[in-house]
């Protein structure tokens, strides 16, 4: 098992402190002000994050999950790769309902998964696990930041099927997935494809729950980011003293989870030589949540060198998987 996982380190040392500091620097200094939200993801956020993909308001995860297990077999249809290459991979979950489809296609498993994610820990933990149940596939972990680098392995086998899942496209806003697309689409060769899961625009009252559960365990992993900055950077944050808010822009329309200061308030960086005065009732952005129409996000990707070939949704229309493919 050992000879069929590697793991290979993309990230400078020390690139998640030197990050962090830059994005604080630039983010809390700034009118509004705001944080990207990769910082709720430590230990704490990851198990707040799974608590909340099992609440009843959460429909994300469901409803892609079982777009996935409908059509998992057409995937592997039109696009008969070798290689399966899943950024933001995580746990990898998702990934086994493609793998279990090669195996159902008598094809076995693709030669290679490549999954790319920040986190060592759960690409080993998911590379392993793979490794066991899917004798013959060779599991190639990469550390690195697949926003700004795709990481897609020249030497593996094509075609390659790219996997974006979850709704993390929408964590980027238009310059940046312009920029992701583009990138992505330089990597890729003709025969190769994208898997993109994307939410979609539907009513306020079906939206805002998904980020506002009545447990607060969408606003407790929303303050988690105040305790990661407080380990990393020695800041003085009292979380307590930060409501959760989840707020619909309609002129964007994207969700975005917000922290307003119950009262007047200044928080201290000291490795970072930074005061911060927060006024009552001032608000960090903490992440904005594209949601998108297919007309928008077909054009999005046709900008970038790519064609839709397939999209598919939940039986409600609330999330779509697209099948997109170098034009």
């Amino acid at each position: 098992m050992t000879g069929r996982f590697t793991l290979t380190h993309r990230l400078p040392d020390g690139h998640f402190a030197t990050t962090l500091r830059a994005d604080v620097l630039a983010g809390l200094t700034a009118t509004p002000k705001t944080l990207p939200p990769k910082w709720f993801y430590d230990a704490r956020g990851d198990g707040l994050f799974e608590a909340i993909t099992a609440l009843p308001e959460y429909y994300l995860t469901r409803a892609e999950h079982g777009i996935l297990a409908r059509h998992a077999a057409d995937i592997v249809r039109l696009t008969g790769a070798r290689t399966l290459v899943e950024l933001g991979s995580g746990a990898s979950r998702k990934t086994r309902l493609l793998l279990d489809a090669f195996r159902a296609a008598d094809r076995g498993a693709p030669e290679r998964y490549v999954p790319v994610d920040v986190s060592a820990s759960a690409l080993r933990d998911a590379g392993e696990r793979l490794c066991r149940a899917y004798p013959g596939l060779r599991v190639s972990g990469t550390v690195t930041d697949f926003e700004t680098d795709p990481a897609l392995p020249a030497d593996a086998p094509g075609p390659r099927l790219v996997a974006f899942l979850g709704s993390t496209l929408g964590n980027l806003g238009p310059p940046q997935r312009a920029a992701f697309h583009a990138a992505l689409r330089a990597e890729l060769a003709p025969g190769d494809a994208l898997l993109l899961g994307a939410d979609l625009v539907k009513p306020v009252g079906e939206l805002l729950p998904a980020y506002d559960d009545g447990e607060g365990v969408t606003a407790e992993f929303n303050r988690n980011v105040l305790h990661v900055l407080n380990r990393e950077l020695d800041a003085d944050f009292d979380p307590g003293s930060f409501d959760h808010r989840a707020v619909w822009d309609a002129e964007h329309e994207r969700v975005e989870m917000r922290l307003r200061s119950r009262t007047a308030q200044t928080v201290k960086f000291p490795p970072l030589d930074l005061t911060v005065d927060f006024a009552a009732g001032e608000e960090l952005r903490t992440e904005t949540s594209a949601k998108f129409r297919r007309a928008g996000l077909t054009a999005e990707l046709r900008r970038a060198g790519f064609a839709v070939r397939q999209w598919w949704t939940d039986r409600e229309q609330r999330f779509a998987v697209a099948l997109a493919v170098p034009d």
